[in-house]
């Protein structure tokens, strides 16, 4: 029975991802408009922070309890499944447009706090200490005041041809919320009965952080740009992932290494060669400004190997 009941707050958990992620999508959008900020900026600030809030709910957690290797698993799986499943499955539900100036310096600095953290990995070799997570919580805390001033300056001028009515931005702004609260809301249930049933089968804690933890983490990612990308708002999906892996490193794992010192696992070190090379891929594609089912179908096929590679060849 109880096999049972967490397979149906799984379920649960699903639903309220769901509609919390088309909620959120239409209220940022709509904010945006109002505001006349580029949906670009919102999908790296907002869109992304929202659909965060889970990996840093369950990394500080996992933190405090003393199980470092999900935490910082979570983090690096989470932005894994973000480049190759989220990307790959939105790619596949229609071909992605990318504005790659926009989005090029976002993916360059994604890839630089991971190549910073894959050095911390190889150097302090046992635990990160929390001065290192004090760089990466110092790092985005810029990076955010950077996006913000960024956004003030391109505020897109009004276009009366092409006047739309907007909902009050009271109303956008409580939909915002209740769009985070059903996403984080389901991302726990997702995230905690997942852990459970794996737990039952005797599954280690790192391959908990880089599988099951990490999708369910990263689930709110998958369907609000899947979401976005079936409603035509191509750059809150895109800038969904990038700003997302960006949250990831530099205020996730930035956050839960303040609270704790973060363990390293050896593993770790191939699990982040694999991220740094998946992000490159991932700019590789972008710069075609455009990508296609084809390059969706490559991203979702890497994953599925990298998948079989954790699971079943490293210890």
């Amino acid at each position: 029975m109880g096999i049972l009941l967490q397979f149906a707050l799984l379920i649960l958990g699903f639903v309220l991802l769901i509609k919390g992620a088309d909620i959120f999508v239409d209220a940022s959008v709509n904010i945006a408009k109002i505001l006349k900020i580029p949906s670009i900026i919102i999908g790296l600030t907002i869109v992304a922070l929202g659909t965060s809030l889970p990996e840093a709910v369950v990394s500080v957690s996992a933190a405090l309890s003393g199980s470092t290797d999900i935490a910082v698993g979570n983090v690096v799986g989470s932005n894994l499944f973000n480049l190759l499943i989220v990307v790959g499955f939105s790619a596949l539900v229609a071909p992605l447009a990318v504005h790659f100036a926009e989005i090029s310096k976002d993916t360059w600095l994604s890839i630089a706090a991971t190549a910073v953290l894959l050095l911390m990995t190889i150097f302090f070799v046992d635990e990160i200490p929390r001065w290192g997570g004090t760089i990466f919580l110092a790092a985005f805390i810029v990076y955010i005041i950077i996006v913000v001033r960024n956004a003030l300056k391109h505020r897109v001028a009004d276009n009366p041809a092409a006047e739309e009515k907007h909902k009050p931005m009271i109303n956008s702004i409580f939909f915002t919320i209740i769009g985070i609260a059903l996403i984080v809301a389901g991302g726990q249930l997702t995230v905690t009965n997942a852990v459970a049933i794996a737990q039952a089968f005797a599954i280690s804690e790192r391959i908990i952080g880089l599988t099951i933890v990490a999708m369910g983490t990263s689930l709110p990612e998958l369907v609000t740009s899947v979401v976005a990308c079936a409603k035509g708002e191509n750059d809150i999906a895109i800038g969904n992932v990038v700003g997302s892996n960006i949250f990831n490193i530099l205020f996730v794992l930035g956050l839960t290494g303040v609270v704790m010192p973060l363990a390293i696992n050896p593993s770790l070190v191939v699990d982040l060669g694999v991220l740094i090379a998946s992000s490159l891929l991932f700019l590789l594609f972008a710069f075609r400004a455009k990508i296609g089912r084809f390059e969706g179908a490559t991203f979702v096929l890497v994953y599925a190997a990298y998948m079989v590679v954790i699971i079943f060849v490293q210890p």
